[in-house]
């Protein structure tokens, strides 16, 4: 896929690019690339994701005839959302109501355009039509909530003589008014459709919402991404393919690395990568050259940052400490479960040693341990005194 795509809108064809030749630049709302919306695996999945942090709740429910819509489902809401900006960045009355033919979604996306991929093109409009969200994001009022499908509704259509024209489809009002709002939308890498892990897909999402272009970059608890991710993984297993992203830093655009707080705390940290056909800072692979040349995809061979090397010490750079206020927010709350139970245990232990010395007590008093205990006579009181 290069150069520019084309879609349907109510005035016909309207470019949805005006970006740089090569460059490929859909939007995404930002609240879909950071929350777990998605399932991350391919597998039919049926289990809900249930997810809470401070003020904001997620709960995602799949039907067991479709399963949950994936995020490589959510494709198609990244053709919508690009669709809709353009067509009113052209000064077209947009709308809810959304219509193409299945070969202008599948190469805007890149998938193929074979029978096989128009059947899971319709498999993924019915997984995004029947998954339900709940959701207390960008809602007015505290604790109120709102749910909804990625897809109130779509159908086939057909021509005046039976034969297929394409799929039309309702985007809910959620969905639409997010799109529409500027400080919602970012845009993404045409690369980000060649990643094929969702772990990896979800992640550039996340990176690319936080990341932007600050100079420290963002950092996660690792323990605070699992959550957040919606993974059926084991913690373990998700830090493991956590730190294999890591190794092959296959996001177009960002550097990730890891650092290690006192205590242990593991983090996943990123920052944006210098532009390619500029000379490279640090390690790069036997061969490469040091002036990488303009045109180089994903992080132009960088290796991944391991923090400041001072002799033989290697230390992590001065924290962001803004940009992981959640993931903060998660840590603190489990240090504070953590000296609750602590605590509780600490008293248990406290009382339990009471016990024991009012019942070492209570044993002095009896019968048997006073006849134990010499007594001295009022007689031999006085003799002793006199």
């Amino acid at each position: 896929m290069t150069g520019r795509h084309r879609t349907l809108s109510e005035r016909g064809q309207l470019d949805l690019f005006r970006a740089l030749p090569g460059d490929f630049a859909p939007r995404d709302a930002q609240d879909l690339m950071a929350y777990p919306f998605f399932s991350l695996s391919k597998s039919h999945r049926v289990a809900p994701i249930d997810f809470s942090a401070g003020a904001v709740s997620i709960r995602v429910e799949a039907v067991p005839d479709h399963g949950m819509a994936t995020i490589w489902d959510a494709d198609i809401l990244i053709w919508a959302a690009s669709q809709i900006v353009e067509a009113r960045d052209a000064g077209l009355r947009t709308s809810r109501l959304m219509m193409a033919t299945p070969y202008e979604i599948l190469t805007f996306i890149g998938r193929g355009t074979s029978l096989r991929d128009y059947r899971r093109l319709k498999a993924a409009l019915d997984r995004l039509q029947s998954t339900t969200i709940s959701t207390t994001l960008r809602q007015t009022a505290e604790g109120r909530r709102h749910r909804f499908s990625w897809i109130n509704e779509w159908q086939e259509r057909t021509n005046r003589n039976g034969r297929p024209d394409g799929v039309e489809m309702i985007v809910p009002d959620w969905f639409y008014q997010a799109v529409l709002d500027d400080a919602l939308i970012l845009t993404i890498d045409r690369a980000y459709f060649d990643l094929t892990g969702g772990l990896e897909r979800w992640l550039y999402r996340l990176v690319r919402k936080h990341g932007g272009r600050q100079k420290d970059g963002w950092r996660f608890d690792f323990r605070h991404l699992h959550q957040k991710s919606g993974s059926l993984s084991p913690f373990k297993r998700f830090a493991f393919d956590l730190r294999d992203i890591i190794r092959r830093q296959p996001l177009p655009g960002y550097t990730l690395f890891t650092e290690i707080e006192y205590g242990g705390r593991m983090l996943l940290a990123f920052e944006p990568s210098p532009a390619c056909g500029k000379p490279v800072d640090g390690l790069v692979p036997s061969g490469t050259r040091t002036i990488v040349l303009s045109g180089t995809r994903g992080s132009c061979y960088r290796e991944p940052k391991q923090g400041v090397t001072h002799g033989n010490r290697v230390e992590n750079r001065a924290l962001n400490l803004e940009s992981n206020e959640e993931s903060n927010f998660e840590e603190r709350r489990r240090d504070v479960q953590k000296l609750i139970v602590k605590v509780g245990n600490a008293l248990k232990v406290t009382s339990g040693d009471k016990h024991q010395t009012l019942d070492r007590n209570a044993s002095a008093d009896t019968p048997a341990a006073r006849q134990r205990t010499p007594k001295t006579s009022s007689g031999d009181r006085s003799g002793g005194a006199s």
